[in-house]
């Protein structure tokens, strides 16, 4: 078994679209993952309870589809999974390059976490009573598989298990997907989203009792999405929206999904995904895009240091301000740039201090000059 895993290699690369820049860097992707990061901050401060009741239901109104971010980071991550696959590459290459890109955050900001833990924040202390147990199920990723695990150390870990899931996965699916045609390819598509739109019901129809939010096999679908749309736009057969209709249908899936029942788990899912195609392809061709300023792709470089970290800081500020304060606006607001701003600051620590150079350690400088997916 170890040998055929050391000589699994991936595909060769895809046909490259029209222009010839398939597999370059994607700027307009780097900048829409801070969005996706602030979302998950701004949806986390309204569960927080920091607004007061003239303030919760505009919060709630603007924030509470903000969960989204995560549905955002998975489909990405199987759209740049497929776009940037190197020929003839093995395996066990490919989970390290993965690896190095999360583990050394993972392994930093949960070992902070469980300092706080026996410290100063025994609120968080779910899984303990299966303790280390637990413990060492988060830190080798594979916590979200059982539910009383899920927000075991840094509680937004249970998304990297899913990644390290879809990542194990990944070498199977392209070498099965990159075979398919524009049309089987849509299908696929197609399927994905009606995986995650039917899943509640044939999970429930078959008695199987896991939390789907957290899941790592409910959540695949996806990730598959964003392989197929990826090839797609390579094979130049993407036929969706540009950037400003793309933006349109994230707009109206982001804040009509509160008002559909389970609308939460799929309204969004169909503008996200149009809206990382529709960058892709004017990246490639070289089109106006907003998410390509040199800001916004700044912020997205440190926008996986911002998300580990930021409910680490919210956690830490309770003891300051207690449990659902709910101030008035202005100290509401305050509150809520405190939180932004420290975990802001924090985010660019820790991406120039932990997550460079832990990948440098891992991979070594020449293949960090590839590290951008």
């Amino acid at each position: 078994m170890r040998t055929l895993i050391r000589e699994a290699t991936l595909p060769a690369a895809p046909a490259p679209v029209a222009d010839g820049r398939a597999g370059g860097r994607l700027p307009s992707l780097t900048g829409m993952r801070w969005a996706a990061a602030f979302l998950v901050f701004a949806f986390h401060t309204y569960k927080f309870g920091y607004y007061g009741s003239e303030d919760e239901k505009l919060v709630a109104w603007a924030t509470r589809s903000g969960s989204v971010g995560v549905m955002f980071f998975f489909v990405l991550s199987g759209f740049v999974l497929a776009w940037s696959a190197r020929s003839g590459d093995r395996a066990l290459s490919f989970f390290r390059r993965r690896m190095a890109r999360i583990y050394p955050i993972h392994l930093v900001t949960g070992a902070v976490a469980l300092v706080l833990v026996f410290t100063v924040l025994p609120w968080l202390r779910d899984g303990e009573r299966e303790g280390f147990t637990a413990i060492a199920a988060n830190l080798l990723l594979v916590s979200s598989w059982k539910f009383e695990w899920w927000q075991t150390g840094n509680p937004v870990s249970w998304s990297l298990v899913c990644e390290a899931f879809f990542y194990a996965c990944f070498p199977l699916l392209y070498m099965v997907m990159r075979r398919m045609g524009a049309r089987a390819l849509a299908a696929v598509a197609v399927l994905c989203v009606a995986a995650v739109v039917v899943q509640p019901d044939v999970y429930k129809a078959l008695h199987v009792d896991v939390f789907l939010y957290s899941f790592p096999l409910a959540r695949l679908p996806e990730f598959i999405l964003g392989i197929a749309v990826a090839r797609l736009v390579q094979l130049d057969r993407w036929r969706g929206p540009g950037l400003e209709g793309a933006m349109a249908l994230t707009l109206i899936g982001y804040f009509v999904a509160p008002l559909v029942p389970s609308g939460l788990s799929w309204t969004p899912l169909i503008g996200l995904t149009c809206l990382i195609a529709a960058g892709a392809v004017a990246d490639v061709k070289g089109e106006p895009s907003m998410w390509r300023r040199p800001v916004m792709v700044k912020l997205g470089e440190w926008s996986f240091a911002f998300y580990m970290v930021h409910l680490l800081v919210m956690h830490t500020l309770r003891i300051w301000v207690g449990e659902k304060p709910r101030f008035d606006t202005i100290a509401a607001f305050g509150l809520a740039g405190v939180a932004f701003v420290i975990s802001l600051v924090l985010s660019a620590l820790l991406y120039r201090l932990v997550e460079e150079p832990g990948r440098r350690l891992l991979l070594g400088k020449t293949r960090l000059l590839s590290r951008r997916s």
